[in-house]
């Protein structure tokens, strides 16, 4: 299994910048994906970045410019530097791997518990 665990969610003013990561951790052979989603109130989850193994990237058109992602393989880290927050980026924010388990044949997706992220003034 891997878990993945969220960190640095929390309340930034229109214009400000926060910084997310993820942690994997559990009996992990190989991460080829690693990404973030959001989910605002009342709407569907929606991709927002993510990173192959390889580092290539992939953004939701709606960050571009303002969002990075990056992940360290050694560590089984991600990061998402979040800049020039806008009201609309509010919501609960979640980390994802598309993972290979020691012992399993197959990857498989894996989700953390998500964190908030609140843009107010």
């Amino acid at each position: 299994q891997v878990r993945l665990v969220e960190s640095g969610g929390g309340l930034v003013q229109p214009g400000g910048s926060l910084r997310l990561s993820c942690a994997a951790s559990g009996s992990i052979f190989s991460i080829y994906v690693m990404g973030w989603y959001r989910q605002a109130p009342g709407k569907q989850r929606e991709l927002v970045a993510t990173i192959t193994s390889g580092g290539s990237t992939n953004y939701a058109d709606s960050v571009k410019g303002r969002f990075t992602i990056s992940r360290d393989n050694a560590k089984n880290t991600m990061s998402l530097q979040m800049n020039s927050l806008k009201f609309e980026d509010t919501a609960v924010y979640s980390c994802y791997a598309f993972a290979l388990a020691s012992g399993q044949s197959h990857p498989n997706d894996y989700w953390g518990q998500g964190t908030q992220v609140t843009v107010s003034s």
